[in-house]
């Protein structure tokens, strides 16, 4: 009797694949179980393309099924000594350990070695992440060094033609402050010179008036007299200066005026450039509570025109409903015609934060390309290089991007914040409640502008745009 139970248990927690005990035991729709290795194996050597089957069932299913871990199994087939939790020798399993569940030293070096090899791929991974953060970081080196350069090259190009403006407008009032200084200097010249004319000539007349006087025959002084009041001499008035001391006094009050307006736009457009140099941030770092994430909150509306058939949109776009039939949807090219699938309106280029709220089984969250393919399998947001998804089933997350399958711990939320860095190449997935939990971050560098994406498959379920 104890031999059966022990052949069931080996039935019952055994890979029909490779015929061991379970390891990282994941279960796929059928209901059937196997090493999440085995089947993920089996499925990658599958002839025919888009279809993947049971192995002992022979069910088919496209697209390829999400893994899901199977926690109830996995609890039973993981223990050891399940009463004392500790890895145990022969002689104890007949004594101390008597009737306890235990395995074999060999099968849990297998089991550690196994756990040892997937440490090894974590840690593998981070060095991989973290080398390229640092090229990211060297190109973002490069590309500050770029634009600082050009900056400074530009502002000297830009002070320089200021410059020149300023010198060739000193030149050309200086200029026209000499023409005017000849011209007036000409004017009193000349009637500078035509008064020195007048005054000798006045100055022989009173000659002659005065050898007149002293003539003593009288008949001849009447005579001459007579002929000289014939000469008349012309009236003349004296000379009122026009021109104040400092004649071009007001050309310098000008200058001077002049002066002080460009010190003061100088001034404030200087402090405009200062306050821009302060905002200079390279790095952009993430921000770190909620209220830093709503400073980069859009209004993001879902584009009807994508909605897949049995889709429903409602509360101004913002909310989608699966359903049961078909809706009344016009045929539009960017409309999905495979999947249960919308997205947004807006696309985003900056950084953006936005958060979904879910109610159901079968929705899914989404960033995606809007050149993403809108039939068959390379539709599906996750599974191409154009989409990242998260994926939420009891107890645990799920990422997909391009065919890679991440599971994601983190605590149930029925909201979703969805944070996007497009310049700076970071998507990054919060569960959002009391507090907020950072579910998986991406470090990438996006090639298009990113549109919000939603995935609904069951009758009722909800996806819901946050008012925040």
């Amino acid at each position: 009797m104890e031999q059966e139970g022990a052949d069931l248990y080996g039935e019952t927690f055994s890979c029909s694949i490779c015929l061991n005990l379970l390891k990282e035991p994941v279960t796929i729709p059928c209901g059937h179980s196997y090493c999440r290795t085995c089947i993920s194996s089996f499925w990658d050597g599958e002839a025919v393309k888009d279809i993947y089957s049971c192995p002992q069932c022979r069910e088919a299913f496209t697209p390829r099924p999400v893994l899901v871990k199977n926690t109830m199994l996995a609890e039973v087939v993981e223990k050891i000594c399940s009463r004392h939790d500790e890895c145990i020798c022969f002689l104890c399993s007949m004594d101390e350990h008597k009737g306890h569940d235990t395995v074999s030293a060999a099968a849990e070096r297998t089991e550690k070695q196994r756990e040892l090899q997937e440490s090894r791929a974590d840690v593998q991974k981070n060095i991989q992440d973290r080398e390229k953060d640092v090229e990211l970081l060297q190109q973002q080196v490069e590309t500050i060094n770029v634009s600082a350069d050009q900056t400074v090259e530009h502002s000297e190009q830009m002070f320089t033609e200021l410059i020149h403006l300023l010198q060739k407008r000193r030149s050309e009032l200086k200029k026209e402050v000499r023409s005017k200084q000849q011209t007036e200097v000409s004017a009193v010249r000349a009637l500078q010179e035509k008064l020195e004319q007048e005054i000798s000539e006045l100055k022989k007349r009173d000659a002659e008036l005065q050898q007149l006087s002293h003539t003593e025959d009288h008949i001849q002084f009447v005579l001459s007299y007579s002929s000289l009041s014939a000469l008349s001499v012309s009236t003349h008035s004296s000379i009122i200066l026009t021109a104040p001391e400092n004649c071009f006094e007001e050309v310098t009050a000008a200058v001077s005026e002049l002066r002080e307006h460009l010190q003061k736009v100088l001034m404030e457009d200087w402090t405009k450039v200062c306050q821009t140099m302060e905002r200079v941030d390279a790095l952009q770092p993430e921000p770190t509570s909620r209220a830093g994430f709503l400073k980069y909150s859009q209004e993001i509306t879902l584009d009807p025109n994508t909605a897949f058939i049995k889709l429903s949109l409602s509360e101004g776009n913002r909310k989608v409903t699966g359903m049961r039939r078909n809706q009344d949807h016009p045929p539009h090219p960017d409309r999905f015609t495979g999947e249960s699938q919308v997205l947004s309106r807006e696309c985003v280029t900056g950084r953006c934060y936005w958060e979904v709220e879910w109610r159901g089984t079968g929705v899914y969250v989404a960033v995606a390309y809007n050149s993403i393919s809108r039939a068959g399998s390379e539709c599906i947001f996750g599974y191409n290089n154009k989409s990242w998804l998260l994926i939420y089933t009891p107890d645990i997350y799920t990422f997909i991007h391009n065919n890679i399958i991440t599971t994601v711990p983190g605590p149930h939320s029925s909201r979703i914040g969805v944070y996007v860095d497009h310049t700076a190449g970071i998507l990054s997935f919060y569960s959002v409640c009391d507090t907020m939990t950072l579910l998986h971050r991406v470090n990438t560098t996006f090639t298009e502008p990113l549109h919000l994406g939603l995935r609904v498959w069951c009758d009722g379920d909800t996806a819901e745009l946050c008012t925040i």
